[in-house]
């Protein structure tokens, strides 16, 4: 058994929006030439029903690397 990679992306509250409404209009577009809608619903879902995590971030310096 292979294990799946996973990404972890950090988005405001602004940001998050924007992808499930992109989500949606893709879904709406998809539904307008019959095509199947099941994988954008399931984004929507996760995406949508996603915990938030607080996390500090540490910036280095671009010399120091």
């Amino acid at each position: 058994m292979v294990k799946e990679e996973k990404y972890y992306i950090a988005l405001d509250d602004y940001e998050h929006g924007i992808i499930v409404r992109s989500l949606n209009d893709t879904k709406t577009e998809l539904q307008r030439e019959g095509k199947f809608t099941n994988d954008v619903n399931d984004l929507i879902v996760k995406v949508g029903t996603a915990p938030k995590k607080k996390f500090k971030v540490i910036e280095k310096d671009n010399e120091s690397r």
